[in-house]
């Protein structure tokens, strides 16, 4: 392990993050939230000399392998966490400093979990950052740096974006690196504009509407009201709908139609199953719910809208569908371990990895019977590699492993079972509310600090799609040469 260059990383990334906390600090002097202002500024400083201290000592190799980008993603985001958290704990504003790291690396790896009561009690500076930490996750630090900055020499740089970035295979949208970054934050930017604007003409003010959007195109979940979005117009609503939905789509459809490629937008297999999967479950749950409101538009709104929220990994709420009956929980449960688009900045397993695993045992079938065929895997008509083959099935290998291990861990604090099953479902695939102890209208404080410790690892595991924690914790990795 090059350690020098896993250290410069994470200095580079400290610098970053004390950047980003200086526009809570300028909420607050907006909102005249003078000692919050000071707390986030302080924090900003801590951050900066942190990163300088760090990257002072310039490695002498620049080698940076996938065993480098693994480990210095995960720490990163670790560390970013740790120090986003201090705000929150020097306000006392969350006085517990594991409930405030709980809430950041919730916002972080855009989970949007909570275990704040009362979330408006918070300062507009703290709420800004709170769902601004899902804007920076969304899309993933290191693209963000890495569109500014050229990092490293040795090595790829695209380890970086492959330890960061979701789905079953990452590669470049252009030859470079950089030129890939820039545009998936073009994207990420273009939606984020496009749905302020639109959130405001729906009735909504600016401070809403950024907040909103932040959580929206970052498919994070953090509301800057305790009751979600319940109390917005059901046009607000409505728009949320459409661009949780659009967030939760392969940006490399977003590519496509920028490049006038039409037709290779709708030759993604992955974006046509999602949308399927989208429409199959909301025509469902709207037919199963319609006797629970007082006409079908308001049927269709909700389901579509937790259709939405839970399979892009929001985390948004509409209503409380903890109430719903047990065919729409069962669905919504489902579309928790789905997930969105690989190369979105949503969560879960991925559409992509579903497909893969139907298209594997489809073949294992045919194969079984005809035992001397020669059957392809196709992935948008082409021949998909061992390699990415080999790698979903141990993703999900070790996925089904770190799920039931949470599982069991957090069943120490003697919950029920559909409280703790749904509340390691909402926290490894990044959705937010579960169902139970943990639904849309409960939070994540009735859990003890052991719970919570393996609830924020699974976020992070489950946003770094689990690998890079894996290199992290293997003692043989971190061996120096």
């Amino acid at each position: 392990m090059n350690i020098g260059i896993v250290r410069f990383i994470i200095g580079w990334m400290l610098e970053f993050e004390a950047a980003f906390l200086l526009l809570p600090t300028l909420v607050g002097v907006i909102y005249r939230e003078v000692r919050i202002s000071l707390v986030f500024l302080a924090t900003s400083i801590i951050c900066l000399l942190a990163g300088f201290l760090l990257k002072q000592r310039r490695p002498k190799r620049r080698d940076l392998y996938t065993r480098e980008g693994f480990a210095a993603v995960a720490l990163s985001w670790l560390t970013m966490s740790a120090f986003g958290a201090l705000p929150f704990f020097l306000t006392e504003e969350i006085p517990n400093y594991i409930d405030a790291l709980f809430e950041t690396a919730s916002g972080f790896t855009t989970t949007g979990a909570s275990i704040l009561t009362n979330v408006e009690a918070l300062s507009h500076a703290s709420l800004f950052w709170r769902s601004f930490t899902h804007w920076i996750g969304g899309m993933g630090v290191f693209v963000f740096i890495m569109a500014i900055l050229p990092l490293m020499g040795g090595g790829t740089t695209i380890n970086l974006m492959r330890a960061e970035s979701t789905g079953p295979s990452v590669g470049k949208l252009v030859p470079r690196v950089k030129d890939t970054a820039k545009i998936l934050y073009e994207i990420y930017i273009g939606l984020t504009v496009i749905g302020t604007i639109v959130f405001c003409l729906c009735g909504m003010n600016l401070y809403e509407a950024l907040t909103i959007i932040f959580g929206t195109v970052g498919t994070g979940g953090f509301s800057i009201y305790s009751d979600s979005v319940m109390r917005f117009s059901p046009l607000a609503q409505n728009m949320i709908t459409l661009f949780m939905i659009l967030s939760g789509v392969n940006y490399m459809a977003y590519f496509c139609l920028i490049s006038r490629r039409i037709k290779d937008v709708f030759a993604i297999e992955e974006v046509r199953w999602y949308l399927g999967i989208v429409f199959g479950s909301g025509a469902i749950i709207t037919w199963n719910i319609h006797k629970l409101y007082p006409n079908i538009w308001d049927s269709l709104r909700h389901a579509f809208f937790q259709v939405g929220s839970i399979i892009t990994t929001t985390g948004f709420s509409s209503a409380d569908f903890d109430r719903w009956p047990e065919l729409s929980k069962m669905i919504l449960v489902l579309l928790m371990f789905i997930g969105a688009c690989a190369g979105s900045t949503g969560g879960g397993i991925k559409v992509a990895r579903i497909i893969i695993l139907c298209k594997t045992i489809r073949k294992e079938l045919a194969v079984m019977i005809h035992p001397r065929v020669v059957k392809k895997i196709k992935v948008d008509g082409r021949p998909l590699p061992h390699e990415t083959l080999r790698a979903t099935n141990v993703f999900i290998a070790v996925y089904s492993f770190i799920f039931f291990s949470s599982v069991l861990l957090v069943s120490i604090d003697n919950f029920d079972f559909t409280t703790n099953f749904t509340a390691v479902a909402a926290t490894l695939n990044n959705i937010g509310p579960g169902l139970a102890g943990v639904g849309p209208t409960q939070n994540f404080s009735l859990f003890s600090p052991l719970s919570k410790c393996v609830l924020i690892f699974d976020m992070v595991a489950g946003r770094l799609e689990l690998f890079p924690m894996m290199i992290l914790l293997a003692p043989s990795n971190w061996k120096k040469y």
